[in-house]
């Protein structure tokens, strides 16, 4: 997908230097090519993006069970508190 993109902002960039003046020039690359390819670009990345937050969710609903885990075993294993009556 970033060959594509690279190719898409050369071939944009041609087309922006040929332009008679540069502010058609700049606005050419602006317009036909960072506007579209940052839309293009972003909508491609959404599937990637929703795979890395519901892996950072898993990741911390698995910490907190090995935390839980980790204390219920540490209760278990620590004696109980024994009562003394002078």
């Amino acid at each position: 997908m970033h060959i594509v993109a690279i190719a898409w902002i050369y071939v944009v960039f041609m087309m922006a230097i040929t332009e008679t003046t540069a502010v058609a020039g700049v606005m050419t690359f602006l317009l036909y090519g960072v506007l579209p390819l940052t839309i293009v670009l972003y909508l491609m990345g959404t599937p990637q993006r929703k795979r890395n937050r519901q892996r950072a969710e898993n990741s911390a609903r698995l910490a907190a069970l090995q935390k839980a885990s980790a204390a219920a075993a540490t209760a278990a294993q620590a004696p109980a508190p024994s009562e003394k009556m002078d």
